[in-house]
């Protein structure tokens, strides 16, 4: 059986595969309907929960859409009106869906409550958020890098901000794909130190902004103050010099682009004219998730990779 909880789990071989069959599949249904189902519907008669700890847009709807796409259909649980939201333990949770449902998205904060899940159902379990990483967001990215002509092996990817779960995801990206991710984060928002080891050289923290940016291929960031947190003033402060503005992305290459998983708070991270200038790609990345996570079901489910 095939979890889905980090990058590391598919290994190379596995997201390449999920790459190319969103790239084919996206193409073979260009211009239809969001509603129709694709012709071959490989998971027809297959049901996903979908578990939110968190609040959602784009992993709620792409998720919905993804397996409808495929032929499925899905049921939304949200833990304020489940037994999760009473008590009810992951475990005895895992077990009571996997009787009822083809497979497990869970979008939580604690990454040990992914991992518990999956170690207590008989079905497949995704990621579709933690605190610790976001590797569903990171299959889109990488999808949405290589639809722009770009490829992988030796990109140099600018990250900006927050070190956040985003950013473990592109870091343990870069060592299995073989790229660079330089992180630009102000002191006492850097990434653990045990991500930086993991990427095997392919990834380093710097200080200035304009370093990291520096001949970047693709610049990367997300919002500053996520879900929860608190502090928000202080943290605000120490971000401002890492805000996205046009004058930053003209350090990177001229074929550069823009990323940002959203929401963005606009004027804050990154500023609107780099959201909805040229180079930014945010609207197909989004778009992205859905044609990226279809790919992500069809690998747990042992049909690609």
């Amino acid at each position: 059986m095939r979890h889905f909880l980090d990058l590391s789990d598919a290994g190379a071989d596995g997201i390449a595969a999920m790459l190319a069959d969103a790239i084919d599949r996206k193409a073979a249904r260009a211009g239809w309907p969001k509603g129709r189902a694709d012709a071959d519907a490989p998971l027809a008669g297959h049901t996903l929960a979908m578990v939110f700890e968190k609040n959602s847009t784009r992993t709620r709807v792409s998720f919905d859409m993804s397996i409808r796409q495929l032929g499925g259909s899905s049921i939304v649980l949200d833990a304020g009106t489940t037994q999760l939201g009473r008590g009810e333990t992951v475990a005895d949770t895992a077990r009571v869906l996997s009787g009822y449902c083809d497979a497990i998205m869970i979008r939580t904060d604690d990454h040990s409550k992914v991992e518990e899940m999956a170690a207590y159902a008989s079905v497949p379990v995704i990621n579709g958020l933690t605190d610790w990483s976001h590797p569903c967001q990171l299959v889109a990215d990488l999808l949405t890098i290589v639809e722009s002509g770009k490829s992988l092996p030796g990109l140099k990817i600018a990250w900006l901000g927050d070190g956040n779960n985003v950013l473990t995801s592109f870091v343990e990206a870069a060592s299995l794909l073989h790229f660079d991710v330089i992180a630009a984060c102000p002191q006492g928002f850097q990434p653990e130190e045990g991500v930086i080891a993991r990427a095997a050289g392919r990834a380093r923290v710097v200080g200035d902004p304009r370093e990291a940016v520096d001949g970047a291929d693709v610049v990367v960031t997300d919002t500053w103050i996520s879900m929860g947190q608190l502090h928000a003033e202080t943290k605000l402060a120490a971000m401002m010099p890492y805000q996205v503005t046009e004058a930053l992305m003209g350090l990177a290459k001229p074929e550069a682009k823009f990323l940002h998983c959203l929401p963005a708070h606009r004027e804050e991270e990154v500023v609107s004219a780099v959201i909805d200038g040229p180079q930014s790609l945010i609207w197909e990345e989004a778009e992205n998730r859905l044609h990226a996570q279809k790919s992500v079901l069809r690998w747990c489910f042992g049909q690609i990779g």
